[in-house]
């Protein structure tokens, strides 16, 4: 190992447009008096997301017991929700297993908020408003762009989502044997690959795109839109290609949202993933009562890749998540 490896990645010029940014992010929201909360890291529960893996953890006074690093604080803030609590925001460190990368880190910042009675345009509205206030405004030369996720579809990538078959969807991605193997007959893993091969590159480089409508299976948390259930009321923004922000209008229906968890607990076995029991403390929350309401979360060093004009996530970390270290 290099004699100089202890060294941070990132330097104090880095530093203190992180430390500015953060409280430009803590501003936007004491501006619309949304309240910062503190939510657990670590939990006897975690997501059944098959997209998302749990960093797993022991505690030796709980032998025998597993424990889970958040991969977000969404459980935790909509269970503030349910008991009465105001809008909610927070900014905490989230932890994902198997994301490592250029662009993913196993743990990172995520900044995540919930609002009372926001429908998905504004709350799209509000996501676009909160990056443009973080990101330095030269690096947003063209305006922003709002797309439907079929139409982006269509006119990208020539392919209507709901309507193509899978044999399409593999000729879009120009999928070999080994990965038409691989992803058989999930539609939504297709459409998944065909969005980041064949959309998401065309998006407009210096500006913001907000991609909204997802099919209904791909939004667990999500209500399906009330003027077409086909769809949910899901919306994900992107600067070019880079992903930097995921929302929605929230499910409140918690028999619905039972019923997810039991397909997404059916997946993963079918995957031979590993199979987490739901969140039950959630379940009851939503039993209970949660009010009408939109949430986002966004990453918070992909922003300041941007100002940093880095496609390297390393370099928006003081001391990054290295594999070669393992």
């Amino acid at each position: 190992m290099s004699a100089e490896r202890w060294r941070p990645s990132s330097d104090v010029a880095s530093a203190r447009r992180r430390a500015r940014m953060l409280a430009q992010a803590r501003s936007f929201f004491a501006d619309r008096e949304v309240l910062e909360v503190d939510t657990p890291l670590l939990s006897s529960t975690t997501v059944s997301d098959p997209h998302i893996e749990s960093v797993q953890v022991a505690l030796a006074h709980r032998p025998g017991k597993p424990y889970f690093l958040q991969t977000s604080p969404e459980y935790f803030m909509k269970r503030l929700l349910c008991s009465g609590y105001p809008d909610i925001y927070q900014v905490c460190k989230v932890f994902r297993e198997g994301e490592a990368g250029r662009r993913h880190s196993p743990e990172f910042t995520m900044v995540e908020w919930y609002r009372h009675g926001f429908n998905l345009a504004r709350i799209m509205e509000e996501t676009a408003d909160f990056i443009s206030a973080l990101v330095e405004p030269q690096h947003l030369s063209a305006p922003t762009e709002i797309i439907d996720y079929r139409s982006a579809f269509r006119e990208l990538a020539g392919i209507d989502p709901p309507e193509a078959s899978l044999a399409a969807l593999a000729e879009s991605a120009g999928a070999d044997d080994t990965l038409i193997e691989s992803l058989g007959d999930d539609r939504d893993a297709w459409l998944d690959l065909v969005l980041s091969l064949r959309v998401v590159p065309h998006f407009g480089a210096g500006r913001l795109t907000v991609l909204y409508h997802y099919p209904a299976s791909q939004a667990a948390l999500a209500r399906r839109c009330p003027d077409d259930d086909s769809v949910a009321d899901r919306f994900e923004i992107f600067f070019g290609d880079l992903e930097l922000a995921n929302g929605f209008v929230e499910l409140q229906d918690a028999k619905e949202q039972a019923r997810r968890f039991a397909a997404d607990r059916w997946l993963r076995a079918s995957r031979n993933q590993t199979v987490h029991p739901p969140d039950e403390r959630l379940l009851a929350a939503l039993a209970s009562g949660l009010p009408q309401c939109a949430g986002v979360a966004v990453g918070f060093e992909r922003l300041l890749m941007i100002n940093e004009m880095t496609d390297d996530i390393r370099k928006a970390q003081s001391f990054p998540f290295d594999e070669e270290d393992e």
